[in-house]
């Protein structure tokens, strides 16, 4: 009777394991595989006759042997768990993902518990490996933070032309001045607009008027280092930090933005533009008391720019 009992809960227990949804391996301590569950089978096309007594590292050579060799190592020494989220590992067997929800993914991701296996006499001598599918888990996690990432992306820039926001890059501004009150190091401030802008709006429409400020924003772009900081200030306005720049470097910039514009032509819906900009620059000195009044030396500059025929860079 007793064996009877014990035979049903043995077929109760293995029918349990080779039905659910997690994978589950048992090692011996050289890697030799004893069970091989049917997630396992499912998931990797081989069945558990096919791979018992198999090193697994010969059937799966994409596992990062000396890794799994140190967790198991580690196991076996000190007859605990171990445990490896998606996230530390993506995955340890490269299985395809066959979830259909999350179809963009596409690989399983896996968490991994590596647990001891004793003898009678308390030695460990096998390991559990437990594989657990959490692909749809980790895809929704992925996601969000690629949209918190894409968010914060787009509170900090201007949406029309993919340039700092006029905040941002005003909290850049004084985050430059307070560099050079601590540091002393050269930097200059440009400020600098689109000649005669209103006249394109009338003439061509707004939409064509966006054109030209990202047309602007993309020769600004093309034309500065990876360390400068160009922003949209408003309307047709712009700014650029240009950090360990005196005043000659910053003008052979703006010369070269400026240039660079005059030459070009914006193919519109509604007809071929010509355009030019002015600018102002004005290198940082001990003069002014915050970031406002270094900005109002470069609006003064661009001023007279204006002033003096436009289409031109005046160092304040």
């Amino acid at each position: 009777m007793a064996f009877n009992q014990d035979a049903n809960e043995f077929h109760w227990l293995m029918d349990m394991l080779e039905s659910v949804e997690v994978g589950l391996v048992v090692l011996d301590l050289d890697f030799h595989v004893q069970a091989w569950n049917g997630f396992m089978e499912h998931h990797s096309g081989i069945t558990a006759r096919q791979i018992r007594d198999k090193v697994l590292f010969e059937v799966f050579p994409d596992i990062p042997e000396a890794w799994l060799t140190r967790k198991v190592d580690a196991v076996a020494m000190l007859n605990t768990r171990a445990f490896t989220s998606w996230e530390q590992r993506p995955y340890l067997f490269k299985f395809r993902n066959t979830r259909p929800i999350t179809g963009t993914e596409e690989y399983m991701f896996q968490n991994l518990t590596i647990s001891p296996i004793t003898a009678p006499n308390g030695e460990v001598e096998k390991v559990c490996l437990l594989v657990y599918d959490v692909t749809e888990f980790a895809s929704s996690k992925r996601a969000l933070e690629r949209a918190n990432e894409q968010l914060a992306k787009l509170s900090m820039t201007d949406r029309l032309t993919g340039l700092l926001n006029r905040g941002t890059w005003e909290n850049l501004v004084d985050a430059e001045y307070e560099r050079f009150r601590r540091y002393g190091q050269a930097t200059s401030l440009v400020m600098f607009d689109i000649d005669h802008f209103k006249p394109v709006n009338d003439t061509y429409g707004h939409l064509a008027g966006d054109e030209v400020i990202r047309h602007t924003a993309d020769v600004t772009r093309n034309n500065i280092r990876q360390s400068d900081s160009a922003g949209r200030y408003g309307g047709e306005e712009f700014g650029i930090i240009l950090p360990e720049t005196d005043a000659e470097s910053a003008r052979v910039i703006c010369e070269r933005i400026r240039e660079a514009i005059e030459k070009s032509t914006v193919s519109t819906s509604a007809g071929d533009i010509q355009y030019t900009v002015s600018m102002g620059i004005a290198q940082l000195t001990e003069t002014p008391e915050n970031y406002m009044q270094w900005m109002q030396k470069a609006d003064e500059a661009l001023y007279k720019a204006k002033e003096s025929g436009r289409n031109k860079v005046v160092v304040s």
